[in-house]
């Protein structure tokens, strides 16, 4: 049966960590009681532990599917995990701001002491969401990030080794929701005219079992209402053809947002398929929306030609399917999240001597991606599930496009001489125009239909993804 599902890529080289969109999101969504320390969107500088703390680490958490004798299995099946606890997450705090007018005459400055917001006392503050941020690692943070499995981090202690980038978060909004089967109420479901995944809060009652499952721990409980919360995706925004607000307000332009086709039957098989091979199962499942099969199917299946059509303009699709220069962050956790996110190449230019001449380290002015400052393996152990094949891959051909565009307009070639670059790299040279006006100018970054709401009484409910995971 063929879905359509929102999705969202995020460009990693283009966010500047200001936070904007946690901000908008926060105030839009999660600013009343019980939701103070719920960011639905949160923004993590890498090399970092994350929020909640350490969050990636499943064999502390139990998140996530596991594979077992060919079969799916919920990790917190194995009852041997705890959800995040309070220091995990953060004591939100104020501060005491009257102090500041009210206290004694002295020589010293008076300071705004801070204060618990649940309990109204004095409060020595020793975490929250982004202790960490601009640190780029270091002794603290990166014995703490589990994406150094297999490398040797002694050096990127070393402040001439030292990287970072920001990776924004938000619900991934996956196709095999770990958090919908460990649900006991049936509380959470994945619609099906848009596969946006959310919590009937008239039916949950706090049980958290989807806290724990969540592997992204993306989900909140409100100490206040007693319930599990979750990015919405903006839904009410989303069918009116707008997008979320944390893409709207993102500074640097790095979200787009749009339609992909996808073969629901299929979705559990990509979810078995060895780590090394996650991507491409995934990839795989996503299907063209110019194939007149596909198409045909689609509206058979009850997929409307608006959203037919978003697929087809989809910058989604491009990033992910066609070009495969987005990833999906940790592919190993088999929900297939429909988050993606295109690797950071950080920098882009090559090291000058002291002579003001190119490093003969390189080859040309831009570096082959074996010089750039950040690990192939630590990318990979985050949006490869280790494979560093889907990485070299992506970021050869970020630097394609570079390499492309500075062949023409600084050394005079013509765009048939230019050409070679991107063939070299697998790259269809008949989009690269489509992928400059994306990529670096961020224009038409939405394509998102309107919704139409007698598709959503009609259509049939998923089917119940507890009882097929175990196929």
């Amino acid at each position: 049966m063929v879905r359509a599902q929102i999705s969202m890529v995020m460009v990693l080289d283009k966010c500047i960590g200001c936070h904007t969109c946690s901000l908008t999101c926060k105030h839009v969504w999660t600013n009343r009681e019980g939701q103070e320390y719920a960011w639905w969107n949160n923004v993590e500088t890498r090399p970092g532990v994350g929020y909640p703390r350490k969050w990636e680490d499943q064999e502390r958490y139990g998140g996530g599917w596991m594979l077992k004798d060919g079969k799916l299995r919920l990790r917190i099946e194995l009852k041997k995990y705890k959800p995040p606890s309070k220091e995990d997450y953060y004591e939100p705090f104020t501060y005491n701001y009257e102090n500041l007018f009210t206290d004694q005459l002295q020589d010293q400055q008076p300071s705004a002491d801070p204060l618990s917001m649940y309990s109204n006392e004095p409060i020595d503050v020793q975490w929250g969401p982004n202790f960490d941020d601009d640190l780029a690692g270091g002794d603290l943070t990166i014995p703490a990030d589990p994406n150094w499995k297999g490398m040797e981090m002694a050096m990127y202690k070393e402040f001439k080794n030292v990287f970072m980038f920001y990776l924004p978060r938000i619900c991934n909004h996956c196709l095999n929701p770990s958090c919908l089967t460990a649900c006991p109420r049936k509380s959470i479901y994945k619609r099906p005219e848009d596969g946006i995944v959310l919590i009937d809060q008239n039916r949950c009652r706090g049980y958290r079992l989807c806290v724990q499952a969540c592997p992204y721990k993306k989900v909140y409980y409100n100490w206040k209402t007693g319930r599990s919360e979750k990015c919405i995706l903006c839904f009410p925004r989303i069918e009116q053809g707008q997008p979320p607000v944390c893409a709207l307000t993102c500074v640097g332009k790095i979200r787009y947002v749009g339609v992909v086709l996808y073969d629901e039957e299929r979705v559990l098989e990509a979810a078995k398929a060895p780590e090394q091979e996650l991507v491409r199962a995934q990839r795989d499942i996503i299907l063209d929306p110019f194939d007149p099969e596909v198409i045909r199917r689609a509206k058979e299946d009850g997929v409307p030609e608006n959203f037919i059509k978003a697929a087809q303009e989809s910058p989604v699709y491009y990033m992910f399917k066609k070009w495969e220069i987005a990833l999906p962050l940790h592919p190993e956790f088999r929900t297939l999240p429909m988050v993606f996110y295109v690797p950071p190449l950080n920098p882009v230019i090559t090291v000058l001597d002291r002579r003001g001449k190119y490093s003969a380290d390189y080859e040309g002015v831009i570096p082959t991606i074996d010089k750039l400052r950040i690990p192939i393996r630590y990318l990979a152990n985050m949006f490869a599930a280790g494979n560093e094949d889907e990485v070299r891959k992506s970021l050869k051909r970020l630097l394609a496009i570079r390499e492309y565009f500075r062949l023409i307009e600084v050394e005079g070639q013509s765009k048939a001489e230019a050409a070679r670059v991107l063939a070299n790299n697998g790259l269809p040279p008949e989009d690269v125009e489509l992928m400059y006006k994306w990529l670096a100018h961020g224009r038409d970054r939405f394509v998102i239909p309107t919704a139409k709401k007698e598709l959503r009484l009609r259509m049939p409910r998923r089917k119940k993804q507890a009882a097929a995971a175990g196929g």
